[in-house]
């Protein structure tokens, strides 16, 4: 009798990205369980579960049967603890797609050893903020040590979601960069320094404002400074309390949002830089962590323990599979 393929739950699967996330993995024929607070939200055809974040029974309940818990629900100073216990209690691995530097640190720190005695992986920050730049970084660098990481992202606009917002006044936790080999408070006020970007959208001014790729890169790549841009403009938008929510403009329900992000190392081999290009942050997050899951459920993977994207799989590999759709990238 042929077994079955073990299942992916989605936490938050009724939420925006969430939504992209359960899609992509339905594309991928990955048996899928949407789990969240509200039923009524979840994708149509999809089994669900109900589970309440002060509920670890309910949680762990919504989890068994599954090997990966993906969490797409923020703010996740707020989910990421109890998910990550409730999916470990269950067996299974766990994914999330914080922008948040303390959710991602303190995952990282806190569920090591937990991950490691269970025989799963723990992986916040799997998305476009965190994953992608992890990515990159770590496909540049290879086995150099590296002086600096910069990374840059430019939008030529930034729809924010309505989950983008909510965190944006939860996520009160000052910001952090890597100074001399060590995470420090980011310097105020925000510098801002032009930075010339691939076509289309040439240079720009950027304003510092670092994601959750800081935490990800700092945990397992070795430079002096790690620091993190992002465009003037994009700042402006998700600012901006008038801003509309992203707007689907295609069948995938992606938005018209245009987007480059660059990773630029400097040490004993020159400056290289690390480039990729695409549609959509919400949307591209989904194939980065069906991706990511994929490879969990291979029989192949081994791994273990609290990581980050570039240290649990093969950068390069991983990049190329996702190149050059969902998005492109190139590398020095």
């Amino acid at each position: 009798m042929e077994r079955s393929q073990p299942s992916v739950a989605v936490y938050g699967a009724g939420g925006h990205t969430g939504q992209f996330v359960v899609a992509e993995l339905r594309r991928r024929s990955i048996p899928v369980v949407a789990v969240g607070r509200d039923s009524t939200r979840f994708p149509p055809g999809v089994p669900g579960r109900v589970a309440e974040l002060d509920d670890p029974t309910a949680l762990k309940k919504a989890f068994e049967g599954c090997a990966v818990v993906i969490n797409c629900a923020g703010p996740f100073l707020d989910s990421a603890e109890p998910v990550v216990t409730a999916a470990l209690a269950a067996g299974c691995s766990y994914l999330d797609v914080t922008a948040e530097q303390a959710s991602a640190k303190a995952t990282l720190d806190m569920f090591n050893g937990a991950a490691l005695k269970a025989g799963v992986v723990v992986i916040p920050a799997a998305g476009f903020y965190g994953g992608l730049a992890d990515l990159l970084a770590t496909a540049l660098v290879g086995d150099d040590k590296v002086e600096e990481l910069t990374t840059a992202v430019a939008l030529d606009h930034w729809w924010p979601t309505e989950g983008t917002r909510r965190t944006g006044e939860r996520n009160n936790v000052p910001r952090v960069v890597v100074e001399r080999g060590e995470l420090v408070p980011m310097p105020m006020p925000a510098s801002r320094i032009d930075w010339v970007f691939a076509s289309p959208h040439g240079k720009q001014v950027v304003v510092e404002l670092p994601f959750s790729e800081i935490i990800t890169l700092s945990h397992h790549l070795p430079a002096g400074t790690i620091r993190s841009y992002l465009g003037e403009n994009a700042l402006s938008d998700v600012r901006n309390e008038g801003t509309p929510a992203p707007t689907a403009v295609d069948q995938e329900g992606r938005s018209a949002q245009q987007f480059a992000m660059e990773v630029v190392a400097v040490g004993k081999s020159g400056t290289r830089r690390a480039v990729a290009q695409g549609q959509d942050i919400y949307a591209v997050t989904a194939p980065l962590v069906a991706e990511a899951a994929a490879r969990i459920l291979s029989s192949s993977f081994s791994r273990s323990g609290a990581l980050t994207l570039g240290q649990a799989f093969d950068a390069r590999d991983f990049l190329a599979a996702l190149s050059p759709t969902p998005f492109a990238v190139s590398i020095d």
